[in-house]
């Protein structure tokens, strides 16, 4: 495939580097040099930590597998975007929104009557649900999440034969995701966020028997997220 196995090993080695650097840096805390003497004093960047803010915003890139069909049995590995918000009403309790675009190229079913090789396919997705912090402290922070929504899945190449490849119809179906964050602070307003999640759709065909399938999948995403000063 196309966007598949390398993309993939890229985005997790990305994740492990940066997390690996940010673990050593967390072991140590920032000098600075006094005035004249040549000594220093100890700082720490995260000394400011707090888990009150009423919003928070995060980006980043993002891994999604996904079965193309309800008979295409060689799975897709898209790349693409996660953008998710939170906004906190409680100590432990929020809602977040989140928005996934995820591209990449797909094996098709058999018999493959229109003889094409890795098409490109597409899957977004809009979901929003309750979140929850659980245990932190001011190097990170574990939070669950259960959102639900819609997934639209289009086949780029091939919208008006989907049968042809076995794919799935161009269309919007009924999707949730349930996972969480593993959070990684940097300072009061920057966090390096891991994102782990079950994506679970409900397509359709539209062609022969009129059926539906469920289908659960792999997605993580790595970016940053950032804490706005407003506090609850």
């Amino acid at each position: 495939m196309r966007l598949s196995v390398r993309f993939f090993a890229s985005l997790a080695a990305v994740a492990v580097l940066a997390l690996s650097c940010g673990l050593c840096a967390q072991a140590q805390t920032t000098a600075s040099p006094t005035a004249g003497n040549g000594t220093y004093i100890a700082s720490d960047p995260l000394a400011n930590v707090r888990y009150d803010n009423r919003y928070d915003v995060s980006l980043g890139m993002a891994y999604d597998h996904i079965k193309a069909g309800p008979n295409v049995l060689q799975g897709a590995n898209l790349g693409g975007l996660d953008l998710s918000a939170s906004y906190w009403f409680a100590k432990h309790w929020g809602v977040e929104g989140s928005g996934r675009y995820y591209l990449g190229s797909s094996g098709v079913g058999t018999p493959n009557t229109a003889n094409v090789v890795g098409p490109f396919v597409s899957q977004q997705v809009f979901v929003a649900g309750p979140e929850w912090l659980g245990p932190h402290n001011k190097h990170g922070a574990l939070i669950a999440h259960a959102m639900f929504g819609g997934a639209h899945f289009d086949s780029h190449e091939y919208p008006l034969n989907a049968q042809g490849v076995n794919f799935y119809y161009n269309q919007v179906a009924p999707a949730a995701i349930i996972g969480g964050h593993m959070d990684l602070n940097r300072s009061a307003h920057w966090v390096f966020r891991i994102t782990p999640d079950a994506v679970m759709t409900h397509y359709g065909t539209n062609y022969g028997s009129k059926i539906s399938q469920y289908d659960v999948n792999f997605a993580i995403s790595v970016g940053v997220q950032y804490k706005f000063q407003k506090k609850r």
